[in-house]
């Protein structure tokens, strides 16, 4: 069946620059004192962020950087980000936000595959790029955040090495890139730029996918793709306003991040905050507890330990925050009642992708259907098929198809895959779902995840919800594991909250659970008790590598 959303299509014109309808239109407006973004403890007006990005842009000009040019950004959390981002965009230039936990191997791969001139990079990240710029091909002009500080400021963030950086950072000159000093670079560049006409179909920004099945991929997005993001939900979902202050404990170079923490607060007229380090349930807390955000976004696994450092007796002050958001993976129904039960707010689930650049199914306020996705966001379509594409009828699995102007136009340099995924005006996302009767969509697990068991197929996001409900549980995954006769049965792999001892009684308990509640035939075989669950950057379980074995 396909359901397609009622509200007709946001109108941009022919020649488009999103930075002026997420920057410029606030100093039209009379909005430049309001804050933008909090980092720390600084705040950020929208004036002082626009003359900051006119600076970046008039910087690349003067480097030479030309419409259609990559600029890639290696960067933290920070105004400084977002001044790169939308100073790029101006002038016509390409940023490429790049993931800064990558491994150096992929962030070479990365820097080649989109050709980027220029890097922005923290100080704090520089050494491990130092040490590999003979191998960046197309690399013409590195610039520092941080670069002239007599020390990194903390606190200090791990770098893609997975070190901490103790000393301070003084990169020395190369016979490769030239290299500058962001302060400096910009305080010499021009307050006043004037943007390139670019056309609202012109590439605006990339975001690299995840890599977990190969490569990572580079999806070009489009000038009019974060308006449209913005308009259907942040604004009709959200309800997001100017007196919204959000913020994502997902970074910036993620798509769920970017939309989060930047161009959602900045395309309402509010504002974001900034978080610079390694995101824990106690420098969450506390950010929560020094901005007083009215927005806060996560995935799954946050939400889980968040949870977990709460019920440890910590006093913690979330009444700030009306709503809660998630996405990454689908939300245990039990996360979600203990959540509203501890903080007396709800969580939206819903989905969405790099491919779409934000959410495109989702829970919203007053209606949330737990275990379930929700139901399609404004402005999208969705429907579901089967391997041949057909259409499969109401609460049949198949693959979850999408259709929006959010879409990316394609995955640069890989024809091939552009052709497999995106299927004329449809994006395969590479998800399994059913919808009910109702409208509500249900998650069942990424395509390759699916387990056939006796003939019948098996959800692990299903058996994955009724072990999440056990009181020793912190996070579990349920793959596909051949039992003594070479047959593929599911087997669940478990980490307990603290203070919960793992024992064989204790497998038995989650296993007669899951037997309890579901078809038989979907219980687990066998429990393993692990520390930790492989996960990408993102915060999603990396399911492949469990069923590799160790």
């Amino acid at each position: 069946m396909t359901t397609v959303s009622a509200i007709p299509s946001v109108t941009v014109p022919e020649t488009f620059n999103v930075t002026a309808a997420f920057l410029d239109s606030h100093l039209v407006a009379g909005r430049g004192d309001r804050p933008a973004i909090h980092a720390d403890d600084q705040t950020y007006t929208y004036a002082q962020l626009a003359d900051l990005a006119n600076r970046v842009g008039n910087g690349l000009r003067d480097l030479g950087i030309d419409i259609e040019q990559r600029v890639a950004l290696l960067l933290l959390d920070s105004p400084a980000f977002a001044a790169t981002f939308f100073g790029s965009i101006k002038i016509g230039a390409v940023p490429v936000p790049i993931n800064t936990l990558l491994k150096p191997e992929d962030l070479a791969y990365i820097m080649n595959d989109c050709r980027a001139r220029v890097l922005v990079v923290h100080a704090a990240l520089w050494p491990a790029v130092q040490g590999m710029a003979a191998h960046l091909t197309y690399l013409r002009h590195v610039i520092v955040v941080g670069l002239g500080a007599p020390e990194v400021a903390a606190p200090r963030p791990r770098g893609i090495f997975g070190r901490r950086l103790t000393e301070p950072v003084v990169p020395k000159p190369t016979n490769g890139p030239t290299i500058r000093d962001f302060t400096a670079w910009t305080r010499a560049a021009a307050p006043q730029l004037i943007g390139a006409e670019t056309h609202k179909d012109d590439s605006a920004f990339w975001l690299y996918s995840s890599g977990s099945t190969g490569q990572p991929k580079g999806c070009v997005h489009l000038q009019h793709d974060m308006v449209y993001a913005t308009a259907y939900y942040a604004k009709e979902i959200l309800g997001m306003t100017a007196d919204d202050i959000a913020f994502s404990t997902s970074k910036l170079f993620f798509a769920y991040g970017l939309g989060n923490g930047l161009y959602f607060p900045l395309g309402v007229g509010g504002a974001a905050i900034h978080y610079a380090g390694r995101v824990t349930p106690e420098t969450a807390f506390g950010v929560v507890a020094q901005h007083r955000p009215t927005l806060f976004f996560a995935v799954p696994t946050l939400y889980a330990a968040l949870l977990a450092y709460a019920d440890q007796g910590h006093t913690i002050d979330f009444s700030s925050v009306r709503q809660c958001i998630s996405a990454g993976e689908a939300l245990p129904a039990d996360i979600l009642r203990r959540w509203q039960a501890r903080f007396n707010v709800d969580i939206l689930d819903g989905i969405g992708s790099t491919e779409m650049l934000h959410i495109f199914i989702s829970n919203r306020p007053g209606d949330i259907r737990p275990g379930s996705t929700g139901k399609i966001v404004p402005g999208y379509a969705a429907r579901i098929v089967d391997d041949h594409g057909q259409p499969v009828a109401s609460g049949e699995l198949g693959n979850l198809q999408i259709r929006g102007d959010s879409a990316a136009a394609q995955y640069w340099n890989k024809h091939e895959k552009t052709k497999e995924v995106i299927q004329g005006h449809w994006m395969s996302t590479g998800d399994t779902y059913y919808q009910d009767s109702d409208g509500y969509f249900y998650y069942c697990g990424r395509s390759d995840d699916m387990l056939k068991v006796s003939g019948q197929w098996v959800s692990p996001a299903e058996v994955e919800g009724v072990i999440i409900a056990h009181p020793a549980v912190l996070e579990v995954a349920v793959v596909g594991w051949p039992d003594a006769a070479g047959l593929i049965k599911p087997k669940a792999f478990v980490t307990l909250k603290p203070g919960t001892e793992p024992s064989d009684a204790l497998a038995t308990a989650i296993i007669a659970q899951v037997r309890s509640q579901l078809a038989p035939f979907k219980a687990p075989q066998s429990v393993e008790f692990v520390a930790d669950l492989p996960k990408t950057a993102t915060g999603k379980i990396q399911r492949f590598a469990l069923r590799q074995g160790p």
